[in-house]
C-alpha cells in the first residue's frame, strides 16, 4: 500500500475487532514503524507496552479503560504510550515530547493500516490505574492506547467502508493561510 492510500484508508474502527492473535512479526514491523518516527533532538520519548493475551487485555480494559472503551476487551493486542514529560521539556518550559509521541503514534496507525490490521487511538483510559496494574514508573506520563486486531469482517476495506463512506473532513481553505493569518492559501 503506497503511503497516501493508507493515511486515506485509516480510520478508528473499535467495533470492528475480530479475537484472531495478531502475529508478533506484524507487531513487531508497526513497534519498528514507529522507531522512525521524528523526534526533538531525536530523543525519541515514547514508550511502548504491548499487552496481549485474552485474560491480560481483558484485565487492563476492565481496569483502567472508561465504559465508552470497553469494546475493546475482545482485542487480542493493545498498546499502550507513554512519556516522561518532565524529562522531555526544555529549560524555558516548552514540551515537546507529546509531539515526538503522536508522530510515533500516526506511524504506527498507518503501519497497521498498511497490514490490514484495525486500531482506534483512545485517550479515555486511567493512567494511573494502568501505572498500577503494569508497575509503570511515576515519572512515566500515559499518552494514548489502540487496540491492534485483525477486523472482524475478514477484510480492512469491508471493516472500513462504512466509516469511511460518512467520513466529514473540514475544507483547506478553513485550515489553511497565505502568508497571514485568514488570508486565503
Amino acid at each position: 500500500m503506497e503511503t497516501l492510500e493508507a493515511i486515506k484508508k485509516r480510520t478508528s474502527l473499535k467495533e470492528h475487532l475480530s479475537t484472531r492473535d495478531v502475529e508478533r512479526e506484524k507487531i513487531v514491523k508497526i513497534l519498528e514503524a514507529t522507531s522512525l518516527a521524528p523526534s526533538a533532538m531525536n530523543k525519541q520519548p515514547w514508550r511502548f507496552i504491548v499487552v496481549q493475551g485474552k485474560k491480560n487485555v481483558e484485565d487492563v480494559v476492565t481496569k483502567a479503560f472508561w465504559e465508552t472503551n470497553q469494546v475493546v476487551k475482545k482485542a487480542p493486542v493493545l498498546i499502550l504510550v507513554f512519556v516522561n514529560i518532565k524529562e522531555n521539556t526544555f529549560p524555558d518550559g516548552k514540551t515537546f515530547c507529546l509531539t515526538d509521541a503522536g508522530l510515533a503514534v500516526e506511524n504506527l496507525l498507518l503501519a497497521a493500516t498498511d497490514l490490514g490490521l484495525v486500531t482506534h487511538p483512545m485517550t479515555a483510559v486511567s493512567g494511573d490505574e494502568l501505572k498500577k496494574i503494569l508497575s509503570i514508573p511515576d515519572e512515566m506520563d500515559f499518552v494514548i492506547a489502540t487496540p491492534l486486531a485483525y477486523p472482524a469482517e475478514g477484510s480492512y476495506e469491508k471493516a472500513a467502508q462504512e466509516r469511511l463512506s460518512q467520513r466529514t473532513r473540514k475544507e483547506l481553505k478553513e485550515m489553511v493561510y497565505m502568508n497571514a493569518w485568514g488570508k486565503p492559501f
